[in-house]
C-alpha cells in the first residue's frame, strides 16, 4: 500500500528507535500511530508495471494543485500530486509535463 508522506507521519514513532533515546510513548506517537492505521485502511494499492503494455495517465488540475495516476490494465502504478505554490496561469496541455517532472526521483 502507498501512504503519501509516510516517513513524515511516522517520524514521532521512528525517533523512538534511535540510539540513546528513551522509549516514551506519548500523545504525538499515539496520534501518528492512529493516523497511519486510518491511512492504511484507505491507502491506494500500487501495482508493478507488467511488460510493455500500454500505460495510461489520468490527470486533474485544481486550484489547489495537480494530480495524476499512471495506470496499466486498470491497476494504479504511480500516484503523483503537487500543490500550487502560488497562483499561476497554466495551459491544460502543460499539466501532464509538470506532473511528470515533479514525480521524478531526486
Amino acid at each position: 500500500r502507498f501512504i503519501e508522506g509516510f516517513s513524515k507521519i511516522a517520524k514521532p514513532m521512528t525517533k523512538l528507535t534511535q540510539k540513546k533515546v528513551n522509549f516514551e510513548w506519548g500523545d504525538k506517537q499515539e496520534e501518528a500511530f492512529q493516523l497511519l492505521k486510518q491511512k492504511l485502511c484507505n491507502a491506494l494499492i500500487l501495482a508493478l508495471p507488467e511488460g510493455s503494455e500500454d500505460l495510461i495517465v489520468y490527470c486533474d488540475a485544481l486550484n489547489k494543485g495537480l494530480g495524476a495516476v499512471l495506470m496499466q490494465r486498470e491497476k494504479a502504478i504511480l500516484n503523483a500530486q503537487t500543490e500550487a505554490r502560488k497562483p499561476e496561469n497554466i495551459k491544460k496541455e502543460d499539466v501532464g509535463g509538470m506532473l511528470v517532472e515533479n514525480s521524478r526521483d531526486p
